[in-house]
């Protein structure tokens, strides 16, 4: 199995519920394994004007291939009401895949890791929480990320998510 890693995010259409409905479609993923979540964390959101968002990191162990990963994924974006209007526009559900393993991925549908992970401070805090000794695959640390992130005065606000069904 390849342990994966998945931002999730959500300021529409309570965005607790949304996250928790999402770690339970996670952990129901086939040839998959639900391996736990960062903290919960507020974030002013990136883009337009709109609500807060709120964020976590989760892990997976998973032996789907990274375009089969991409497409259960955003089925549980649009089963939760996912619609793509506008970029970085308010959303009930975004989940990206930000590691796949130490695989580099270049694909017109995926890039991995998220080629835009490195200056999220609500992608990068939570990811070194759920996982402190995590590398990209260039083996750089997240450490010097860290210091470069935009700042979206991300706070902590909750537990870690485990499924509940």
């Amino acid at each position: 199995m390849i342990r994966c890693y998945l931002g999730l995010g959500s300021n529409l259409a309570a965005p607790q519920q949304q996250l928790q409905a999402a770690v339970n479609a996670l952990s129901r993923l086939p040839q998959s394994r639900w391996c736990g979540s960062s903290s919960q964390y507020g974030s002013r959101a990136v883009g337009p004007e709109q609500p807060d968002y709120l964020n976590l990191v989760a892990a997976l162990d998973t032996r789907l291939s990274p375009l089969v990963l991409l497409d259960a994924l955003q089925t549980i974006e649009q089963e939760q009401g996912r619609e793509r209007k506008e970029r970085w526009g308010p959303r009930t559900l975004d989940i990206d895949l930000l590691l796949y393993g130490n695989q580099s991925i270049d694909l017109p549908r995926l890039k991995v890791p998220h080629p835009e992970m490195h200056w999220r401070d609500f992608v990068l805090v939570p990811l070194q929480e759920l996982a402190p000794d995590s590398q990209l695959p260039t083996g750089e640390s997240l450490a010097p990320l860290l210091a470069t992130c935009v700042d979206t005065h991300l706070t902590r606000v909750g537990p870690p998510l485990t499924p509940t069904d």
